[in-house]
């Protein structure tokens, strides 16, 4: 065994060499970056001095630590920990989650248009998106992808990210997929040519009666508001008088898309959102100035714990200047504005820059503490355990901060929107036994085999029809109870008979998705917000509550009482 002498002089490898000229052209790029968008912070001396250290314990453990390194992770790593220490919202991405995350605000990505599941160490084809490259190519719902490339991709251990990573990639390239399709039992070899798979944020849009309409919008991205266009210009042309607008569980994303979409409903020359930040040139006020297409008519906006950002300016907007009845629960409290800045090497940094605040003045972020991210992200833990999603009177209201509507009305801010109609979330049909079935898939698994083997005879008839008649029997039941035992699901009758209403429902959603939603344009998942929303009790509560929102609309604030 060779062994080196003490004196021996350290010598860099290339990657070492190369190693500081990185870092300085970094800190170049960040001071220029500095110097350009930031003013009033510390010395750029006082910066430069934290770099050097920082460079100085990297080189030594680079040339001398005892083991190998990767310096790329332990970079990574530090700038993590460093940001940890700010505000929750300001994150550091790299290269490859930053492409991963910037796709989904995107209005597409390349790939061979598939949605997928994983279901027991296998990658099945939930469905092949309408005119994408895999519908093209013969492929089908319920296709189980043994390879891509002649890369395994079944088994223990395969990941979403091992699958977005071989079926994604530049438009033009050719994929080599290897399908086992039920029925057949040779494994069938597919040469799909990926192409621009767009993506799309306004899940459902369809009139409830003649004149209620609904639009489900799931995330604020490029293309959101002009498909959130798209659809009210068809609603309107079908009857279109009142307005449900479902904000649930939508995390937000692009402020200008969520200020364009309250244009549409707010008239005249009024203030829809204001930032406020340490530098004034991050200040900014965005106001309505455009003859929207719904400005008159009552309109219902639905909000939960889960919206959030975008969300909460749409929803902040409305409330304020008296548009909208906000129905559900308190939202998610993210009034914290980010600015992405690209880095070198592909990777991003989200930095938080100012505040966002609501026209009556509201600060909607709800309170945090710096350097305290884990505590922050147990608020919606500690609401449910206070009861606050299931009790309004369980909602604190930070008395020091309270704010009126145009009409007077009494709002609040330091955390999130307060609904003006309180619905409790509903877990009263909710069971173990349930939970299991969703974590398995199994409800999912069997609507798609059942949708497979029956589409010819379900297709003869219109969606309507499925909708008024089509019933998840007892012997339909028992099928998919036979699926959970195999996959290791233990039966509890009780528990089974409790949560049937929801096992059936969300069967014939999904059953009713596969058979007609492949033929839907836009992206659009109508059949299963028709066949869940009339179980889902906020909306049940919300289609009654016109009466309010056109009390709302006509001013009529003395007979409002919303807080109830």
């Amino acid at each position: 065994m060779n062994q080196e002498s003490p004196e021996r002089h350290i010598r860099n490898s290339k990657g070492t060499i190369r190693l500081p000229i990185i870092v300085s052209i970094t800190l170049v790029a960040g001071m220029l970056i500095g110097s350009t968008f930031f003013s009033g912070g510390k010395k750029l001396t006082d910066v430069a001095k934290g770099y050097a250290k920082f460079r100085e314990v990297l080189m030594l453990v680079e040339n001398n630590y005892v083991d190998s390194v990767n310096t790329e992770e332990l970079v990574d790593y530090s700038i993590t920990k460093m940001l940890e220490k700010l505000d929750p919202h300001t994150a550091y991405f790299n290269s490859e989650e930053a492409t991963a995350a910037r796709s989904q605000l995107e209005s597409g990505f390349d790939g061979i248009g598939v949605e997928f599941n994983i279901y027991n160490d296998t990658v099945y084809v939930v469905t092949p998106l309408s005119g994408g490259p895999s519908e093209a190519a013969g492929i089908l719902s319920g296709d189980r992808i043994m390879s891509v490339n002649k890369e395994p991709l079944s088994g223990p251990g395969v990941t979403n990210a091992q699958v977005y990573k071989l079926l994604r990639g530049k438009r033009g390239t050719k994929v080599e997929i290897t399908i086992e399709r039920v029925g057949l039992a040779d494994k069938m070899d597919f040469a799909v040519v990926r192409d621009r798979i767009p993506t799309y944020s306004v899940d459902a849009a369809y009139m409830v009666d003649s004149e209620v309409g609904y639009i489900k919008v799931s995330r604020f991205s490029e293309t959101t508001f002009d498909e959130f266009k798209t659809a009210l210009k068809t609603l309107k042309a079908d009857g279109l008088k009142k307005l449900i607008l479902d904000l649930r569980g939508n995390p937000g994303g692009y402020m200008e898309r969520a200020t364009s979409m309250a244009d549409e409903f707010i008239s005249g020359d009024k203030l829809l959102v204001y930032t406020e930040g340490k530098d004034s040139r991050f200040d900014r006020k965005t106001r309505s100035h455009v003859d929207g297409n719904f400005e008159k008519g009552p309109v219902i906006v639905l909000v939960d714990e889960g919206s959030a950002s975008a969300s909460e300016i749409l929803a902040g907007a409305l409330q304020d200047h008296d548009r909208a009845l906000i129905v559900g629960r308190r939202s998610y409290g993210k009034g914290l504005v980010q600015m992405p800045v690209k880095l070198s090497d592909g990777s991003e940094l989200r930095l938080t820059i100012s505040r966002y605040y609501t026209p009556s003045g509201r600060s909607i972020q709800k309170p945090y503490e710096l350097g305290k991210g884990d505590d922050y992200s147990q608020d919606l833990s500690h609401r449910y355990e206070s009861g606050e999603l299931f009790n309004a009177d369980s909602i604190k209201f930070d008395k020091t901060k309270e704010y009126k509507t145009d009409g007077g009305r009494i709002v609040y801010g330091g955390g999130g929107i307060t609904p003006d109609v309180f619905v409790p979330r509903d877990t009263t049909l909710n069971s173990k036994y349930l939970v299991e079935l969703y974590s398995k898939n199994i409800i999912r698994e069997y609507a798609l085999r059942y949708a497979n083997e029956n589409q010819k005879k379900l297709e003869k008839q219109t969606f309507d029809e499925y909708l008024n008649s089509f019933q998840i029997s007892d012997a339909m039941l028992s099928e998919l109870v036979k699926d959970a035992t195999r996959a290791g699901i233990r039966l509890n009758e009780k528990e089974l008979n409790h949560s049937k209403p929801v096992i059936q429902s969300q069967t014939k959603a999904i059953i009713g998705r596969y058979v007609w939603g492949r033929k839907q344009k836009g992206g659009l998942n109508n059949e299963v917000y028709r066949v869940l929303n009339p179980t889902d009790n906020v909306y049940q509560r919300a289609v009654l509550l016109f009466g309010k929102a056109s009390e709302l609309e006509e001013g009529n604030f003395s007979s409002l009482n919303t807080r109830k």
